[in-house]
């Protein structure tokens, strides 16, 4: 028996708490099927960017106005929490609520951080005369990135109810499939970024 089943079955919760009722298991699987349509919609959009990136009218360029270390910043800030999320699953299957708490409080502090960062940028994208309606480019940029944004203000927003139901209602086979697929979410929207660091922004820079 594994160091984590021996831990769990002290604390009288199951080795896997988000799969051990069949009403976990379809959770996740429906989970994983929404994660496909949401793979699809930013399929879609990232087709978009690719296909009007160049249409800068007389706006700027991607290599004018990308400023590649408040990116880098974003991308570690967020790929970050990611590992924080990982580390609340692991207190999760020991059963230990306030570190699980801990580790989730981390992880939404670094989306908040990740959300503030990404504001400054578009606000001096702004400034430099790239904005939403200054070409097809601009259109597609802050379409594609202002739904990845928002993605990750609703992943803050949820986890933030998690914590708050963990708080009263602890981990049973009943809560820990929603912390278990709420990681699963951030996780996703940390994949897109990565797609989006260089789709958008390393492609971009050696236009």
């Amino acid at each position: 028996m594994k160091i984590e089943e021996k831990t769990a079955s002290v604390a009288g919760l199951p080795a896997e708490p988000e799969r051990a009722t069949l009403e976990g298991k379809n959770k996740i699987l429906g989970f994983w099927l929404f994660l496909g349509a949401e793979t699809t919609l930013f399929a879609t959009m990232f087709g978009t960017y690719l296909a009007l990136k160049g249409e800068t009218l007389d706006g700027p360029t991607p290599p004018e106005i990308f400023v590649m270390p408040v990116v880098a910043l974003a991308t570690v800030v967020l790929l970050t929490s990611s590992l924080t999320s990982v580390f609340a699953i692991m207190a999760m299957h020991q059963n230990d609520v306030k570190k699980m708490i801990r580790w989730f409080g981390l992880t939404i502090l670094l989306g908040a951080v990740f959300l503030g960062v990404e504001i400054y940028e578009f606000i001096e994208y702004t400034h430099l005369g790239h904005t939403l309606t200054s070409s097809a480019f601009g259109s597609s940029f802050y379409l594609l990135l202002g739904t990845h944004g928002s993605h990750v203000l609703y992943g803050v927003c949820w986890i933030i109810g998690l914590m708050i139901q963990a708080r009263h209602k602890g981990i049973t086979v009943h809560t820990a499939p929603k912390f278990y697929v709420a990681s699963l979410y951030w996780h996703f929207v940390d994949v897109v970024w990565v797609f989006i660091f260089t789709v958008v922004y390393l492609m971009g820079m050696m236009a």
